[in-house]
């Protein structure tokens, strides 16, 4: 079977930065650093011998927490490539892991590498955070050992993860028998900025909620929400089969505050059932807070690299939301996934197709067309001041000496990352930077020549 790991026409470049890119479509150019594992990639086989040696044992990141690695370590076990990373923040540079190494894989005086990657479009695909639930604090996140997050439950859960499956209170290890999911944690909520839906916040706490059921009936399992959304196709049959066939109780409110029993570490949530009209005080082994999605802190850096634009939300904006959901205002750059907003999987998967689509289409023709209502510069007038690529909402200004022997700068226009928006013209305080088709001077002459009009027909 072909993978993305071992297509003959697919290069993964793993643990690495995107640290520059510039260029237009057909013409990118991308700075990458592919950061030191201390690894040779092309010589470990992910035995695992190296991590079984190891004698430092930190949290693991992918667990969140829950669980623990090695200082030596692949993320997880599915990883690709399934090569080992040493983490030399932690590592004491025993040495054990090179001397059970079979390969010799081992380097440790490996170095960071730069990398340059010419390419004519490019997918920008930068998944997503999970809200910091710590934020709200009348929830105790962070403060309660029992209160953990859908994705710490998640990792709970998994058959691979910390516990081998089995839900626990992180307090003292025991099984609950009551467990409480708090939807729209940081998410519809103006107090903490993001009005919008995560979309994937009920069905993650309708599935989960089936799994803990699954593993013991007698468990009883509330969900606080303000409303269900179970948009997708089959999804309205799932919320049901929820509550018919698996019995968990859905109350319709949001919880004001949770309290913790000190001795006991049980929490009371409080919460009142808009249905019914009454204050609730539910006493829980365990709460789940349903955190909603947030773009990665890195997504604003990389947007400018490429000059896209991002919504007040911090996602991606695309070109038009119904026409070219997948386009930027960027030629060659698409968007896909999470980056341009939340999403579940089916979703992503469909933006992810349309995206590879939409930048295969340029690279099939070979060639581009360009409107030809663009930036021009008057270099007799040009003063090299450079406001106008500071303005530049494309970064298709640069600037060069008007003489080989003349310190004197002024603007030049990449014609093809041009847009002929006249942001720039607009800025120009000597009017050197005009718009093609819509210099001053014809559209001065265009009023006065209506004005004249005007004045033919009063008289």
């Amino acid at each position: 079977m072909v993978t993305a790991a071992n297509h003959p026409n697919i290069e993964t470049i793993t643990y690495a930065e995107v640290k520059e890119i510039s260029g237009y479509i057909g013409n990118f150019e991308i700075t990458i650093e592919k950061k030191a594992r201390y690894v040779d990639e092309n010589i470990c086989t992910g035995c695992g011998a190296c991590a079984a040696a190891c004698p430092i044992e930190v949290p693991n990141e992918f667990d969140l927490g829950l669980g623990t690695r090695k200082a030596i370590y692949v993320p997880f076990p599915q990883a690709v490539p399934l090569v080992y990373t040493i983490d030399k923040e932690h590592c004491i540079d025993c040495g054990l892991c090179a001397k059970v190494c079979g390969p010799h894989a081992i380097d440790y005086n490996q170095k960071p590498q730069e990398i340059k990657i010419k390419a004519g479009t490019i997918i920008t695909a930068t998944g997503y955070d999970e809200f910091d639930a710590s934020l709200k604090e009348e929830y105790g996140y962070g403060v309660y050992d029992n209160v953990i997050t859908t994705l710490e439950l998640e990792r709970l859960l998994n058959p691979a993860g910390p516990t081998g499956g089995h839900e626990i209170r992180p307090s003292d290890g025991k099984h609950p028998h009551r467990i409480v999911f708090i939807q729209c944690v940081g998410s519809r909520d103006l107090k903490v900025g993001n009005p919008y839906c995560s979309r994937i916040c009920c069905m993650f706490a309708l599935k989960n909620a089936q799994l803990i059921k699954m593993h013991d009936p007698n468990t009883e399992v509330y969900i606080c929400y303000m409303d269900i959304r179970s948009f997708g196709k089959g999804y309205e049959e799932y919320y049901q089969r929820a509550q018919e066939q698996f019995g968990v109780r859905f109350i319709r409110g949001r919880p004001a505050q949770i309290v913790e029993d000190p001795e006991t570490k049980n929490l009371t949530v409080m919460v009142e059932d808009t249905l019914m009209g009454e204050i609730l005080e539910i006493e829980a082994d365990l709460v789940v807070l349903s955190a909603g999605l947030v773009p990665k802190p890195e997504t604003k850096n990389l947007a400018r690299m490429m000059g896209l634009d991002v919504g007040p939300d911090g996602f991606y904006k695309e070109l038009h939301p119904k026409l070219a959901p997948v386009n930027t205002k960027v030629d060659g750059i698409a968007i896909a996934g999470v980056a341009q907003g939340p999403k579940d999987i089916p979703d992503t998967v469909a933006q992810a197709k349309g995206a590879a689509s939409a930048v295969a289409i340029p690279m099939a023709k070979g060639q581009f067309e360009i409107e030809m209502i663009r930036a021009l510069v008057n270099e007799d007038i040009c003063g090299g001041c450079e406001i106008c690529g500071a303005m530049c909402p494309y970064h298709a200004i640069s600037y060069k000496k008007k003489d080989n022997n003349d310190d004197h700068l002024i603007a030049v226009v990449d014609d093809i990352a041009c847009k002929g928006c006249g942001a720039c013209a607009g800025a120009c305080p000597s009017g050197a930077m005009q718009l093609r088709y819509y210099r001053d001077s014809q559209i001065i002459s265009a009023i006065d020549g209506m004005l004249e009009a005007h004045k033919m027909v009063n008289e």
